[in-house]
């Protein structure tokens, strides 16, 4: 009989890399919480209708890699309804400040969320179809300073706090403005106009989007249409007064807190809902991402609410992609060996088993990590098993549960010592302290 395996695209994560993910997501959510951010948690799937709307029939993601089914009603009278796994958040995010009314807080809202989504795209170094992201949005009404360049600011002086905090060496942040809504369009019509010429020469995806949203031309990365796509308008020269001056803010606030970027004038992110700034952050080369090297990316959706039939609600957001966070990490801090056990728990005879139990519950509960063995394995089984995963052993046999003296030995030093039951706990703690 073949074996059963996970689906293409997919992974198990197993210990000890789940590791090094809980301490990811443990360091974010106390960076956030040090911003004002609570959690949200959303649903995995949600009507097709949110991402086709919020993210833009043209991308690639709503026209090529959502995952989607039409939902039979229970009874033959009832409605279906298309469902689609979400292959972003952010969407979802916003869907739930509208339903949830939020905006009557009159508060700024400050939202994270760690968890799955899922693309079908093709599975590649660091890509999968289902996916991890670590993300955040602010949003609220205008007079909560949602719209601010301040909060975007903020937001990246933020991403790179968490980056410098989980110890991401040579990060770099590209920013952008697209402008506001009607910038985008003269950029649009211009783009379209420069292309028109230009555009038999280029890939049949880009032949597709010069076509239905010329913006997502900037964003291809195939190779033989980059000189076309160098040579194109840059939407610098199109913004408005008010997108400049924002944009200037947002610089501005950046320097005083001493955040290093650049500028990328081509940087116009996949989605249609971003206005003004847009970000991006990468890392180098021979980080673990090949030539992929973009580790998160986000921006500001100043009407994104409206397009879902909600309030005006400016906003800015970004998503990590944790998997390849996680990769960098891997690549570029040193390898280290999984965190030991603080003792192994070793009873001499089955009938010894329970006492041993006991023993582990107590230290267990004094905080100490305890592995307990089976009374059933030979004498050099358990000293082989408790070397591999502990500093060290404590022996359960009937002399050292009738007299509440036990013997620890520590592997290192390859010594041990009588300890009285009473005084396991803090011993194996000091020494876990000093080590």
């Amino acid at each position: 009989m073949a074996i059963i395996k996970a689906v293409r695209g997919t992974r198990d994560l197993l210990p000890p890399e789940t590791e090094l993910w809980n301490r990811v997501e443990a360091t974010a959510r106390s960076v956030f919480a040090r911003y004002g951010f609570g959690e949200i948690r959303t649903p995995l799937f949600e009507a097709t209708e949110l991402f086709a709307r919020g993210v833009g029939e043209e991308t690639d993601i709503v026209s090529k890699e959502m995952y989607t089914w039409e939902d039979r009603g229970r009874a033959e009278s009832d409605k279906g309804q298309s469902l689609t796994l979400r292959p972003e958040n952010t969407a979802g995010v916003v869907r739930a400040y509208i339903e949830h009314h939020l905006a009557d807080s009159g508060m700024l809202q400050k939202l994270f969320y760690i968890g799955p989504q899922f693309r079908r795209e093709r599975p590649q170094r660091g890509r999968y179809r289902q996916f991890w992201q670590i993300g955040a949005e602010v949003l609220g009404p205008q007079f909560s300073g949602s719209d601010s360049a301040l909060r975007d600011a903020e937001v990246l002086e933020m991403l790179a706090t968490l980056l410098n905090e989980l110890g991401i060496k040579g990060w770099r942040l590209a920013l952008n403005s697209v402008g506001s809504t009607d910038d985008r369009q003269r950029y649009s019509a211009a783009l379209r106009e420069a292309l028109q010429p230009v555009k038999h020469k280029m890939c049949e995806d880009n032949q597709r989007r010069a076509e239905t949203n010329p913006l997502r031309v900037l964003d291809s990365k195939e190779p033989n249409d980059q000189e076309i796509i160098d040579a194109l308008p840059k939407i610098g020269d199109f913004l408005g007064e008010d997108s400049r001056a924002h944009f200037e803010q947002v610089k501005a606030a950046l320097d005083a807190c001493g955040v290093p970027y650049t500028v990328d004038p081509r940087l116009v992110r996949g989605l249609d809902y971003y206005t003004r700034t847009t970000f991006e952050f990468t890392v180098p080369d021979g980080s673990g991402l090949g030539t992929q090297n973009a580790l998160l990316g986000g921006g500001r959706y100043d009407g994104l609410s409206e397009m879902l039939g909600g309030p005006k609600a400016p906003g800015i957001g970004f998503a990590i992609g944790e998997d390849r966070l996680i990769l960098t990490l891997l690549a570029q801090l040193e390898a280290k060996e999984p965190a030991r056990l603080d003792a192994f728990v070793a009873p001499m005879g089955v009938a010894q088993n329970p006492a041993a139990l006991k023993l582990a519950q107590e230290l267990r509960a004094a905080g100490l990590r305890i592995e307990v063995g089976d009374g059933a394995f030979r004498l050099r089984k358990s000293f082989e098993t408790a070397d591999k995963l502990a500093d060290k052993m404590i022996i359960v046999g009937e002399d050292e549960v009738n007299s509440g003296l036990f013997t620890v030995k520590t592997f290192s030093k390859g010594e041990q010592e009588k300890i009285p039951r009473a005084e396991l706990a803090e011993a194996l703690s000091f020494k876990k302290v000093s080590s």
